[in-house]
């Protein structure tokens, strides 16, 4: 054996064992980088978990804030200040959850016919709608608070957490006064003491527990164990404005963002949201309703909001124009038979839809529309008093044949 051989041996074993410690802390290093990982999708499911939790919290304290705009005693009562407080709440929550949505309309409607404000108008503006309804009450004028300067914002905004979290605290205690009122139909379908917060659940225990026939008791047990499936599914709160959004404009054509500014639209949304579910789930409902009317009575409301919204739309963008331009060219119109036709006649109907706003091409329309009648048109009006009014299709039965895409097979 050589000395180069004796060489290569030893540099072979050096070698190796080198290797064999830079795979060893490799394998450390992998080690660590993955355990960094675990713990990273750790942490961002903790996050995660907690920002929903916070978001439940807060959607619950926004319920529980806006229960009582629903009873006419509170609004009897209510100062100023409550009905700017739960306005606020309505206005930050209505365009994330249907049960705010709807207590935000209750809110303008009462804040409309008792002190004459819409609060479509104010808009985010409470201290614009504090102001107007204590000037109407005759109550003194809070000018002072109504400061742009920070530390009065900073006080506003905690007294009215703090008007918010008393709403809660009495929202809680009235719930444990009926979670002892109704223990018995809680325990017997084995309901958590929070889930008294959802009002459909709270009112089916209610008939429960004041059902007089067995008949009665079978039928509102029926519907409790409907709620209990409900809430298994979407909480508490049931679903937020967004998820009947993607529901709804997925099965349903026609369907878009404008329409869930609608409260009535969202309620029956929500109704055949649910009546899906619970068919999915097994149930058939009750013999006086079942789900699948239930489905079909909610969506015939859905076309029919559909439609009047759109009506409503129509007039709002071409009622006015339209409106004036009927009214002063029958003004122009009304030109004696002898006169009409005339150069000057055609001249001074130009100049009248002018002063109306019409741009050129409708002048020019008008105009042209005028020129080819050879008649006053009195005449042709007196002519067709007995003809028959063409009819025109429903707005809504083009959009009916459609029906919704993938809802309850007739």
């Amino acid at each position: 054996m050589s000395e180069s051989d004796g060489m290569d041996d030893v540099l072979d074993g050096g070698l190796r064992q080198s290797l064999m410690i830079a795979s060893r802390i490799a394998e450390t290093l992998a080690r660590r980088r993955q355990e960094s990982q675990r713990q990273q999708e750790h942490q961002d499911a903790q996050t995660a978990h907690e920002a929903q939790a916070r978001l439940a919290a807060d959607r619950s304290a926004a319920h529980a804030a806006l229960a009582p705009v629903e009873k006419d005693q509170w609004w009897d009562k209510a100062q100023p200040s409550d009905i700017v407080t739960a306005h606020a709440v309505a206005e930050g929550w209505k365009a994330h959850d249907p049960t705010v949505l709807a207590a935000s309309e209750k809110i303008r409607q009462e804040v409309l016919t008792r002190y004459g404000i819409d609060t479509h108008d104010v808009g985010t503006d409470t201290a614009y709608l504090e102001s107007g309804i204590q000037t109407i009450t005759t109550e003194k004028a809070r000018q002072d608070a109504l400061a742009r300067s920070q530390d009065e914002t900073r006080k506003a905004a905690a007294e009215h957490e703090k008007a918010v979290g008393l709403l809660a605290a009495a929202r809680a205690e009235e719930l444990r006064t009926q979670a002892a009122t109704l223990a018995p139909e809680m325990e017997r379908h084995q309901v958590p003491a929070e889930y008294l917060a959802n009002p459909e659940l709270a009112q089916a225990l209610q008939t429960a527990h004041t059902a007089k026939t067995p008949k009665a008791l079978e039928a509102a047990d029926a519907t409790v164990q409907e709620r209990l499936f409900l809430i298994g599914k979407d909480g508490i709160n049931g679903p937020d404005l967004d998820q009947l959004r993607q529901e709804t404009t997925a099965n349903v054509n026609g369907a878009g963002d404008s329409h869930f500014e609608d409260p009535a639209f969202v309620k029956a949304a929500k109704e055949m949201y649910e009546a899906k579910l619970l068919a999915e789930g097994g149930f058939t409902g009750s013999e006086r309703t079942s789900v699948e009317q239930r489905y079909e009575r909610a969506e015939n409301e859905l076309f029919a909001r559909m439609e009047g919204l759109g009506r409503e739309i129509e007039n709002r963008v071409t009622g006015n124009d339209s409106s004036r331009l009927k009214d002063q060219g029958l003004k122009a119109e009304s030109t004696s038979a002898a006169d009409y036709g005339s150069a000057e006649h055609h001249e001074k109907f130009a100049e009248s839809l002018a002063n109306t706003g019409a741009n050129e091409t409708q002048i020019r329309g008008r105009l042209a529309a005028a020129r080819s009648e050879g008649t006053h048109p009195s005449a042709a009006v007196t002519m067709g008093k007995g003809a028959a009014k063409t009819r025109t299709s429903r707005p809504g039965s083009a959009v009916g044949s459609e029906r919704g895409k993938n809802g309850l097979a007739r």
